[in-house]
This record gives structure tokens, sequence and C-alpha cells, in this order.
């Protein structure tokens, strides 16, 4: 691969010098990085996107077997660059070098993920009701369905994971197994890494003769050219991961406009345990251990992380709350990805800290830089939760809120004042079956995954996967962006009545040369229809 330039990636050329620069920070050391990246020009984000649109017709033609190989190639592609890749995005980061090969273990098993959906080609959902013109009153037409894509897709990298929800993460692997062309707004915190693979994926497009267009990356900082990607009329829907003010305001401008696009925001997210009693007495060290695991991984700096953690009150959780003080105490500094995220959470602990209603368990004031931080655990009992709205919400890091029941039956009142979240978590014994349904059946309205005793942190990347939730965990509750449902995300439906068999797509005509599982009268059959021409 060629070495970095600090160029946006438009088509198949490198963006101009432009005057407008920005560096990577090493967030361990505070040193900038080389080389300057160049942020795109307006020009050149409509010069991407016009590249994307010309790039559809084509792309979304190209057979499930040249989009599963292309797929696969990307894949290839970022593997190939080894060491290059983790050095890089371990200096862009302060992520250790362990995280960063087992992210771009997963982002490459994402990818093929999606080459096999796409090769073996029913996602299509393809329904088919033929004919009958002998029936009373009316003659019934020959109606067939399917889904196809929509157009162009911009994608906005996240800060927290700089290969898997970025440049080839889940918003651009569905996008582009679904037959649309992608421009990918990278981080700029961490530029390298986008480039890096940003040129795997282009060295993909190319060796595939794909159309130019079908792949773009562009660099910047702030809002601006994020919105102008929003707005700019070819581009027919988006995917985001980051902040809520950040998501609210994408998601502002993407139905505002003259033609409205749908956009998927992950943006915020506390994602409560609920242990239930008899859990408590039975595995108190274990959900301990496990829960100050959770809430530090990765500085906890995920989507995921455990901010609220709701416990019997009384003589049984004092051992339990001891024992995850003193774990939170002795856990070392961390060094978080951007000083920008280290000053906001900073500014949540302090806000606890400073809340009348909020005991102080676990705080230090003594990090030592912008970039770090240490754990905080705090502690509220029900009622000043359920009085307080501004104690359920995010504090990005690896802090969490301790919050003591009296009755299990407060759980449900508890669980109905919740915020959307991606995940909720209960831990209960065999014997609390009872109250944990009920528990469950309130939550099942509040988030896209129910985890049972263990933690929310950690996202397998399957086909059932759900990562996703009510609003605000993201801008539409009944998406995920992990997992091979992503895909039906950037697709749209269409329906062919008494069309001319020639006209038809493969995967509706009635050889069904695809060989795929489809809808016919009801029934789901892989068989052939006989020609009725």
């Amino acid at each position: 691969m060629a070495k970095l330039t600090g160029r946006s990636i438009i088509g198949f050329r490198r963006s101009d010098a432009n005057v407008d620069v920005f560096r990577a920070i090493n967030p361990a050391s505070g040193a900038e990085l080389t080389p300057d990246y160049h942020v795109a020009s307006a020009t050149e984000v409509d010069q991407a996107v016009q590249l994307a649109g010309s790039a559809f017709e084509s792309y979304r033609r190209s057979t499930p077997k040249v989009k599963s190989a292309f797929l696969r190639k990307i894949a290839e592609n970022i593997e190939s660059l080894g060491d290059v890749l983790g050095a890089r995005a371990t200096e862009e980061t302060a992520l250790p070098a362990a995280r960063i090969r087992s992210e771009t273990a997963r982002t490459c098993q994402q990818l093929r993920l999606f080459a096999q959906l796409v090769e073996e080609g029913s996602w299509v959902d393809a329904r088919i009701d033929r004919a009958d013109p002998t029936r009373q009153p009316l003659p019934k037409p020959d109606v067939r369905s399917m889904l196809l894509p929509v157009g162009p897709v911009v994608v906005f990298c996240a800060s927290n994971f700089p290969l898997a929800f970025s440049v080839a993460g889940g918003d651009t692997a569905s996008a582009l197994a679904s037959g649309n062309p992608v421009v990918v707004k990278a981080h700029r915190a961490h530029p390298g890494t986008a480039e890096l693979v940003g040129l795997a994926i282009g060295a993909a497009v190319r060796a595939l003769d794909l159309p130019e267009g079908v792949f773009s990356l562009l660099f910047g900082r702030g809002e601006g050219i994020g919105m102008q990607l929003v707005r700019h009329p070819q581009i027919k829907a988006g995917g985001f991961t980051g902040s809520r003010s950040g998501g609210l305001a994408l998601m502002n401008a993407a139905a505002t406009r003259p033609e409205p696009i749908p956009f998927y925001a992950e943006m915020s997210s506390v994602n409560p345990v609920f242990i239930l009693p008899g859990a408590l007495e039975v595995s108190e060290q274990q959900i301990a251990a496990g829960l100050h695991a959770s809430v530090t991984l990765g500085a906890g700096q995920f989507c995921t992380n455990p901010g609220l953690v709701f416990i019997p009150e009384g003589t049984g959780s004092a051992g339990f709350i001891g024992r995850l003080k003193a774990m939170m105490a002795s856990t070392a500094e961390f060094t978080m990805l951007t000083s920008r995220i280290g000053t906001a959470y900073r500014e949540g602990t302090s806000a606890l800290t400073h809340n009348a209603s909020v005991e102080t368990l676990v705080q230090h004031d003594d990090a030592s830089s912008s970039c770090n931080a240490r754990a905080g655990l705090f502690q509220t009992d029900a009622n000043y939760f359920l009085a307080d709205p501004g104690l359920s919400q995010e504090v990005f890091g690896p802090a969490t809120l301790l919050v003591t029941y009296g009755d299990p039956r407060q759980l449900l009142e508890i669980a109905q004042a919740l915020e959307g979240q991606l995940t909720v978590t209960i831990h209960a014994t065999p014997a609390e079956s009872e109250s944990a349904n009920q528990l469950k059946q309130v939550l099942e309205n509040k988030a896209g995954r129910i985890v049972f005793n263990g933690f929310p942190t950690g996202v397998e990347v399957c086909n059932a996967m759900v990562h996703g939730g009510p609003f605000p965990a993201t801008s539409d509750g009944r998406s995920t962006s992990v997992g091979t449902r992503a895909v039906f995300r950037f697709v749209r439906p269409i329906c062919y009545q008494d069309a001319p068999e020639a006209v038809l797509p493969n995967e509706l005509r009635n050889a069904n040369s695809s060989g795929i599982w489809r809808l016919v009268d009801g029934e789901l059959t892989k068989a052939s229809l006989p020609d009725e021409s």
C-alpha cells in the first residue's frame, strides 16, 4: 500500500493540497502525527457524491458473486496491512496492540459475513403471488416484489472504534453488500488509520473492475463537511455512530431536506444492569468482578458500557458495594481516545459529584493530562433516581452509578422511566424467573438487546445480533448496525405487477436461477416455477 499522503480519496484520484489542514494527535504523548491532513473542499465533497451517484446504477446491478468477491477482497487487503495498520491505529488512539488486532479481525469477519449473505442471496426477500385470472369477482394479477438498494450512502466514522465502526465497518459493509456506493467521512481522531483502510477499499474497487465512485473517503473537521454530505441531493441514506448532539444535528438535516432521507444514528445509551436480590446473594463476587471489568473495559469508551446498576438495598448489598469500590479505587489511570472525550468524562463525573442526592464512592481529580481519566463510582437510591432525570444521562467513560432499591416491584417503575437503550441486563436466579420475566416484558420496549446473567460489553458479530434500540440509543429502533440485519437499512421494497418475464430481476423470474429462498403464494421454496409464456 502507498504511504500516507493526507489527501482525501475521491473515486480513483486524490484531493488537492488544500490550505486548511489538521494532524492526528497521539493521546498518550500529546505529540502531533504526520502527515498533514487536508480538509476536503466543498467542490471535492460534491465531486465524491457525484461520482457515487454515477456509479450507482452499474454497481447495484453487479451480480451477487461480484459483490461478495468485493467484500472479501476488502477484508484480504486490510489483513495484508498487518503491522503497518496496527502501529498507526495504536499511535492515533493509544489503544493497545491486542485491541487493534482484535478489532481488525472483527472488521474482516464482518465483511466476510456480509459476503456470505450476498452470495446466498435470499436476503432480497423475493415474494411472488401468481395470477389467477379465474378468481371472482375480479381476476387476481401477478404481483412480485423484492428489496433494492436506495442509492449513495454517507457513513460517519466513530471515534471509539477506529476499524469496526469506521471506514470499512458495519455501516460501510452493509451498504456495499446491498448495492449502494459509499462516501465515508473519516474521524479526525484517527485519519491515518482511515487512509490506510480507505486505500485497501480503493484497491479492491480496482481489482474487481468496479465503477469509479463506488467508494470515496473524505477528511475534514467540525460539522461543515458532514452537513454538506447529508444535505446533498444524491445522498439517499446515512449511518452515524457518535455523540447525541452530533447525531441529532445530522438527523435534523436529513429530515428537513427537500427530499428527506433515512438516517441511522447511534447516539446515547447507559445500558442499565438490574440485579435481583437472589442473584446478588449467590453471585456477589462474580457479579462485582464482571461489572468492574465491563465498566472499565477500553477505558469505558464503549457504546454498551454499563452506566447504571440497580441493586437491592440493605446489608446484603454492602459486601458487593465494598468489593466493587475497592476494585474501582485501585484501577490504574486510563488514556482516553481524545482530550475532548476526557474533558466530557470529567464534566460528567463532576456533575455527579456535585449532585446532593449522589454519594461519591470513588473519584480521582488527579488525572495526569487532559486525555487521561480515572474510574468513578457513585451511589444514589431509587427515589432520588426517579425524581432526577439527569441521573440517567450517559457519562462516556469508566464510571457507573449504583442505584439501590427497596422492593423488586420498584424496578418495574424504574424500567418504565428509562429512555431507549442499546442494551439492558438482568441478573436473576431460576427462582426469580417470574420477577425477571415481568421486568423483561417492560424492558422489551426499552432496548434492542436484553442480556441475562452477563454483561453488555462485547457485541457478537453474527446473523442474530441486534445492536440498536429505541431513541435516543438510535434514531430508528427498527434497525441494527451489527449483524446481517443491518443490510435492510439501505434498501427499499419494489413491486412489479403483471410484468413480462424478460423485464423482471433474476430473483423474481420463474426459473429462480439464483437458487434463493422465495415466498411463493405464501410458502417458502427454492423451486422454479413453470414457464407460462
